[in-house]
C-alpha cells in the first residue's frame, strides 16, 4: 500500500475541497435548520461526475478506486455531513448492490443513470420490527404468473421520498430464513410505491430520511436482482462496501471538528492568552489529531483491499468501529474546547456533534462491528 496519492486522488480531493469550501460551506447552516434536500447541490455533483465514482465508466460512472471514493467523501463531510450520507448512500448501497448482483440488462438501464446522477436511488432493508435483524423482515414478495407482488413498509430510509430507484429486499420463501430473502429493483413511479413524510432526526437534517410502504407493487419478473434466495448474501457484501464510505464520512466530521477547535483554540483568550496554549486544550487536539490519522489509514486500507479484490470484512468493520466512535468522541471534544459558544448554532461543532451519533448506527451498529471482527478473528485463530 502506498501512502503518497497518486495525480488523479489528489485532483479529486482538491476539486473535492474546492466544490465543498465553495457551493455547501456558505449555506449548510441553513440548510440544516430547515431541513432542506439540497437538489441544487446534489445536481451540481452529478454533473461534475461525483454521483458515481467508483462504477464503471461503461455505465456512465468515473471508473475511480475506493480511496478516490474516501477522499471525496471526506472532503464532503467536512463541511456537510448529511450531503455527504446522501453520496454514499447512493452510491455505496442503491447503485451498489445494482453493481454488484445485476445482470447486463439491468444495468443498463438503471446503473447507468445512476451512476450519471441524473437519478437517485434508495436502498431498502430496514423495517420498524427489525433493525441489526435482518432477517427478520415481514416484507414479502409472492410471484403470480410474469410478475411479483411486492407488500411491506421499510424504514429509516435514505433518499426515501427523493429517490427515483428503490433496491428492495422481501422475503420470497419465508420458511428458508435468510435463505429465503430475495432483492427487487422497484421504480418509484409504480403504483402501489408510497414514500412517507420526513423523519424528525437528531441531526443529519438535511439528508432525506422517510419510512417507504409498498402496497401491491407489481414487479416484473426482469426486475428481480440477483437470483431468487441470494438477496441476504449479497446485503451482507453490500453493506461492507458501504462501511467505506460511512468510515470516510466519520473521518470527514472528526476532522471538521479538529479544524474547527483549532481555529477557535487560536483566536479565543483567556487569561491574556489563546486557550491552544493550554496544556489541556493542547492535549485534546493532539488525541484528535493523532485518531484521525489512525481512523483515515484503517478507512483507506479497507478501501484498498476492496479495490484489489481480497477480503476486507473484517478490516472494514474495524474501520467503521474506530471512525465512528472517534467522530463522536471528537464532536464531544470540540464542543467542550468551544464552551459555551459549543453549544450553540452559530458555530458548526454543535451540528457535528448531532451528525456525528448516527455514524456508529448506521449500516451495522458498533455492537455489530465488534461482532463481525470477533468473528473473523475466530476464523484467523479457531480453524
Amino acid at each position: 500500500m502506498d501512502f503518497e496519492l497518486t495525480e488523479q486522488q489528489q485532483l479529486i480531493r482538491d476539486s473535492l475541497k474546492d466544490f465543498t469550501e465553495r457551493h455547501v460551506a456558505p449555506g449548510v447552516k441553513e440548510r440544516d435548520e430547515k431541513k432542506e434536500f439540497p437538489h441544487d447541490i446534489v445536481k451540481r455533483l452529478a454533473e461534475q461526475g461525483f454521483m458515481g465514482m467508483v462504477h464503471p465508466e461503461k455505465y456512465g460512472g468515473g471508473g475511480v478506486g475506493h480511496i478516490s471514493f474516501c477522499l471525496a467523501i471526506e472532503e464532503i463531510a467536512r463541511w456537510d455531513a448529511s450531503l455527504a450520507l446522501t453520496v454514499a448512500s447512493h452510491t455505496s448501497l442503491a447503485s451498489g448492490h445494482i453493481a454488484l448482483a445485476a445482470n447486463e440488462f439491468q444495468k443498463e438501464k438503471y446503473l447507468t443513470p445512476l451512476a450519471k446522477g441524473e437519478k437517485l436511488g434508495a436502498w431498502c432493508l430496514t423495517e420498524p420490527g427489525s433493525g441489526s435483524d435482518a432477517s427478520g423482515m415481514k416484507t414479502n414478495a409472492v410471484k403470480k404468473g410474469d410478475k411479483w407482488l411486492l407488500n411491506g413498509s421499510k424504514i429509516f430510509i435514505t433518499q426515501g421520498s427523493v429517490g427515483d430507484i428503490y433496491v428492495v429486499l422481501a422475503k420470497t420463501d419465508p420458511d428458508k430464513g435468510t435463505k429465503g430473502i430475495s432483492t427487487f429493483i422497484v421504480e418509484g413511479e409504480w403504483d402501489g410505491v408510497q414514500p412517507g413524510n420526513k423523519m424528525e432526526k437528531l441531526g443529519m437534517n438535511s439528508s432525506d430520511t422517510t419510512e417507504v410502504v409498498f402496497e401491491d407493487v407489481e414487479v416484473p419478473e426482469e426486475n428481480l436482482l440477483g437470483k431468487k434466495g441470494q438477496g441476504f448474501v449479497d446485503t451482507m457484501k453490500v453493506l461492507d462496501g458501504g462501511r467505506i464510505g460511512i468510515g470516510a464520512l466519520s473521518v470527514g466530521i472528526a476532522r471538521g471538528c479538529l479544524e474547527e477547535s483549532m481555529k477557535y483554540a487560536g483566536e479565543r483568550k483567556q487569561f491574556g492568552s489563546p486557550i491552544g496554549d493550554f496544556q489541556a486544550i493542547e492535549s485534546k487536539l493532539a488525541d484528535m489529531a493523532t485518531e484521525i490519522d489512525a481512523a483515515r489509514s484503517l478507512v483507506h486500507k479497507a478501501a484498498w483491499l476492496k479495490d484489489k479484490g481480497k477480503p476486507f470484512s473484517k478490516q472494514v468493520s474495524m474501520a467503521k468501529l474506530f471512525a465512528s466512535e472517534l467522530a463522536v468522541r471528537s464532536a464531544n471534544e470540540a464542543v467542550q474546547i468551544h464552551g459555551g459558544y459549543g453549544y450553540i448554532k452559530e458555530y458548526h461543532v454543535e451540528r457535528f456533534m448531532r451528525d456525528a451519533k448516527l455514524m456508529t448506527i448506521g449500516e451495522g451498529t458498533s455492537e455489530v462491528q465488534r461482532m463481525v471482527i470477533a468473528r473473523e478473528l475466530k476464523k484467523e485463530f479457531w480453524n
